[in-house]
């Protein structure tokens, strides 16, 4: 992945980017990353959505533009069920209402849809809430360790 979206992702990301690695740590008390570097340059899928209505990605690290088969400035802005088969919507809406009363969810998996068509299974994928010191929610993040490719 180019420079130009680590920039990107940087910029969209401002200081929520700090945010999503601190909640990460505080819920699990395990280090994502230790920096903007780190988490872009990592083995594993990182991103993560807003608040806004519907939830729009502000953030994916190298590997995910990579699964999703995107660059920063398509996948910045991109309403995150789209990310989703509609078949599978439902099944992502109840981890999210699981989401609110925990602020992380583990072991989730589901099926996920890149831009060229191609699907792929997420395995085992950390979910949290991006709440600030104030208990403010910010979004959500993900952790996808594994995936598997599927057919179309």
């Amino acid at each position: 992945m180019t420079s130009a979206n680590f920039k990107r992702m940087q910029e969209s990301a401002g200081e929520r980017l700090a945010l999503l690695l601190e909640c990460y740590h505080r819920l699990t008390g395990e280090i994502l990353a230790a920096d903007a570097d780190a988490l872009w340059n990592a083995t594993c899928a990182v991103l993560a959505h807003d608040r806004s209505v519907p939830p729009e990605f502000f953030y994916a690290n190298a590997r995910t533009l990579s699964l999703f088969k995107r660059s920063a400035d398509t996948m910045i802005g991109l309403p995150s069920h789209l990310s989703a088969e509609p078949d599978a919507r439902e099944e992502r809406a109840a981890m999210f209402a699981k989401l609110e009363a925990k602020d992380i969810v583990t072991g989730y998996s589901g099926i996920r849809v890149a831009a060229d068509g191609s699907r792929f299974r997420i395995v085992d994928a950390a979910i949290w809430n991006l709440r600030d010191a104030s208990g403010t929610l910010h979004g959500q993040a993900a952790r996808i360790e594994a995936v598997e490719m599927l057919s179309r």
